[in-house]
């Protein structure tokens, strides 16, 4: 006989890792006990030499599927160790035992067992909405403390019914120790303006068939939903939502509803169907007829998010109405979503026409997440709802938090090899946003155990989370915006030594004062050198010009960066300022000529913004990366002949010089060539330009891998030709797949610095 302690450290609680590990015991004939503690899994186990062992073995190869098992701590007992007969399930120790960070599992979709249990009728859950087990349901939304057990999640408050008990309490049920368990006759009802059940239920589905708007209290939040086929009812969310373009989201029964709205491949498919349930951007079909969705979901662009149903009462809702729903987030504008019921109804009772609520608290805001791809490679747009905040790996011992940048904010807190993203909290420069994210961190930080002893933040001072940590008591260390971005992806995929960075977005300040967004850097994860650049122009009216993408036009034609190409010709930009509001030429042409508020950038975004502009598709945005969304859309999959493009060397940096590729640009759209053309030219050119900037640089000695980041690379047709490119320089590229390429991966990559720089790494 042998005896062993056992620890199990990952995603191990929330996920049925006990029954598991309880059933396993039992079939081997094992002695012993099991429970969590603080955020991990341990117990001890005596048997027969060779079926501890294999109790070992299954516990690493045979987890259950919403699992992660990190590591498993084996230590031999004394041989006076005794156990009583059998195995059993713990009490878990109190909150705070135990050390290291603890993990925290993410929502996850209803599974296929409890979709046949919502709709068997013979089934005492039979269309019962909250219907889960220990393979599906809510965790990371309800979790209060931690170890993750009924008592410390909102579930708390619905003692569960004996039948309910009696499979918690069996171990050959699927639902044996599922913390959030629950039927009608013990756990959380629906609500519809004093309706219960059934009847709220029908009330919600009567109002959606009506044509009308529900506020529907989600996992993560408050949700809007309307009929997405209904052009009067999207262009009526959109009125009262203030979203006057930004695409919505649109949830659909099954994968074949969703196959014929749009192009799924393999791995969209299976990003679909996982548990996670992110919003997948996808190509939508060319349709003939009566269109299945309202043109008003996404207009103008080519490709449209999809998702399935997370939870039985989305389910309920589609299948009631068999039609594709808009989901989007229950907020107004870029406020935080809503997750208490008071301020649902204060914030959303001019957008919805009636509020589908319940009795479960919500105690975190999670949105949904956002994936796309390009060929085989995820792109992560948004990390949220399933997938935040399970951790990623990081080299970092000393505990650092990131604190990310202004748009798109997310932080990460990280610790012994493990970085926490926060969830998604949109744009930090509003006081409820600011609060939220106050709010997550606090809470996370909690949660994890985790307690930064630096803080890593933006250079830029205006941003509130910068200002933030120069306010807290903690040493800080400030990371230069694109040295993040390129940062993220390389920690992401483990390197650690040097690597040529590529990071293309809209703004971040530079470590010479200037704003840049065009960026080549030869970079480790503790520092970089700028080595490349986009040629820089005069932004007219500072960060306004980000919603006016006419200004930004302007101010390339009257201001841009000379480097030995002469500028357009008047008469090339005739045809721009023709269309303008004459006054705002007149004082665009004066600010830029006496330099007044007009900073220079070197942006790649702003450079998509002035094409967009210059073609026709865009001379105002109401939501960031519009413009160039409406120019990745017009160029399709065309084929097309690149414009002129130049790189120069210009005070020691090589510079992509823009104008010839503007003086082309406006030649050929003077000469009649097709917009889709010329935005196809346009993306050719970019990526050609890119490839030799990256060629001059490793020419000079440049590491030969390439990691590309920043929110310009969300654009898949950019990606995939710059990816092409250098990779017929035979370099090894890199883009963030697990962490948003964006600005909601920067925290990650600013706590990647952060504890480079603290190992002492050059």
């Amino acid at each position: 006989m042998t005896s062993r302690h056992y620890r199990v450290d990952g995603i191990v609680q929330g996920v049925g890792f006990r029954p598991f590990v309880y059933r396993t015991a039992v079939e081997l004939g094992l002695d012993g006990w099991v429970a969590n503690v603080n955020g991990h899994v341990e117990g001890e186990v005596a048997g027969p030499p060779g079926a501890v062992d294999e109790f070992a073995a299954r516990l690493r190869h045979d987890a259950p599927p919403l699992a992660l098992v990190r590591g498993i701590r084996l230590t031999q007992r004394t041989a006076r160790t005794t156990h009583a007969p059998g195995f059993r399930v713990r009490h878990s120790p109190p909150a705070g035992s135990g050390t290291g960070p603890r993990e925290i599992p993410p929502d996850a979709a209803i599974c296929a067992g409890c979709l046949r249990d919502l709709r068997d009728p013979a089934d005492r859950r039979h269309r019962y909405p909250f219907v889960n087990c220990t393979d599906c349901g809510p965790r990371a939304t309800i979790i209060e403390d931690l170890p993750y057990d009924r008592v410390r999640t909102t579930m708390r408050r619905f003692p569960m019914c004996r039948a309910c008990a009696a499979e918690y309490d069996d171990p050959g049920d699927r639902r044996f120790h599922a913390e959030p368990v629950a039927c009608p006759d013990c756990g959380p009802s629906l609500a519809w303006d004093g309706l219960r059940g059934e009847e709220a239920l029908s009330a919600a589905v009567k109002t959606l068939a009506d044509g009308g708007v529900v506020a529907l209290k989600g996992l993560g939040g408050y949700q809007v939903v309307c009929d997405a086929r209904d052009p009067r009812a999207v262009a009526g969310l959109r009125r009262r939502k203030r979203r006057p373009a930004k695409p919505f989201a649109v949830m659909v029964r099954d994968v074949r509803q969703a196959s014929r709205l749009a192009r799924i491949g393999a791995t969209a498919r299976a990003a679909l169907t996982s548990p996670e349930r992110p919003v997948v951007l996808l190509a939508r079909r060319r349709w003939h007829g009566t269109p299945p969705l309202a043109d008003e979901v996404h207009p103008g662009l080519a490709r449209v998010g999809l998702f399935l149903p997370t939870t039985g009462l989305h389910h309920l809702l589609l299948d009631d109405l068999d039609r594709p729903l808009v989901v989007t987030s229950g907020n107004l504008g870029d406020e935080p979503i809503a997750i208490d019921d008071d301020t649902a109804r204060r914030e959303l009772t001019g957008v919805a026409d009636g509020f589908l609520t319940h009795d479960r608290p919500i105690r975190a805001r999670y949105d949904d997440s956002v994936v796309q791809f390009a060929g085989r490679t995820r792109i992560t747009v948004r990390r949220a709802r399933g997938l935040a905040p399970a951790p990623l790996p990081l080299a970092v011992r000393e505990p650092v938090a990131g604190l990310g940048a202004q748009l798109k904010h997310t932080f990460t807190l990280a610790a012994d090899g493990r970085a926490h993203l926060g969830p998604h909290t949109g744009d930090l420069s509003g006081v409820e946003t600011f609060e939220a994210f106050l709010t997550s961190y606090d809470r996370l930080r909690r949660l994890t155990g985790i307690r930064p002893r630096v803080l890593a933040h933006d250079l830029h001072p205006g941003y509130l989370s910068t200002q933030w940590a120069t306010r807290q008591p903690l040493p800080r260390i400030a990371v230069q915006h694109h040295h993040a971005h390129v940062a993220a992806c390389a920690a992401e995929h483990g390197l650690r030594g040097p690597f040529t960075g590529v990071a293309y977005d809209g703004l971040g300040l530079g470590d010479d004062g200037t704003l840049w967004g065009g960026e080549v850097l030869v970079a480790t994860l503790s520092g970089y050198r700028r080595v490349g650049r986009f040629a820089t122009a005069p932004l007219p009216g500072g960060d306004a010009a980000v919603r006016h993408p006419s200004r930004t036009a302007l101010g390339q034609l009257f201001g841009s960066e000379t480097l030995g190409a002469p500028h357009p010709y008047p008469w090339l930009t005739r045809d721009l300022t023709g269309r303008l509001d004459p006054a705002e030429v007149r004082a665009v042409r004066a600010m830029v000529a006496r330099n007044v508020n007009c900073p220079r950038a070197s942006s790649a975004g702003r450079l998509f913004d002035t094409v967009a502009c210059l073609l026709g598709l865009a001379d105002r945005v109401s939501y960031e990366g519009e413009a160039a969304a409406l120019l990745e859309a017009a160029a399709g999959e065309e084929h097309a002949v690149p414009l002129a493009h130049r790189v120069v060397r210009a005070d020691g940096l090589w510079v992509y010089d823009t104008t010839p590729t503007l003086t082309d640009l406006l030649e050929r759209r003077r000469a009649g060539e097709p917009v889709p053309l010329l935005a196809a030219a346009f993306h050719l050119t970019v990526a050609t330009a890119t490839a030799e900037l990256v060629a001059r640089a490793v020419a000079d000695g440049a590491p030969r891998t390439v990691c590309l980041g920043g929110g310009c690379f969300v654009n898949r047709r950019l990606l995939t030709e710059v990816k092409r490119r250098l990779h017929a320089q035979g370099l090894r590229v890199l883009v963030g797949e697990q962490v948003p390429v964006g600005d909601g991966g920067i925290s990650y990559g600013q706590a990647a610095v952060a504890a480079a720089r603290l190992a002492g790494e050059r």
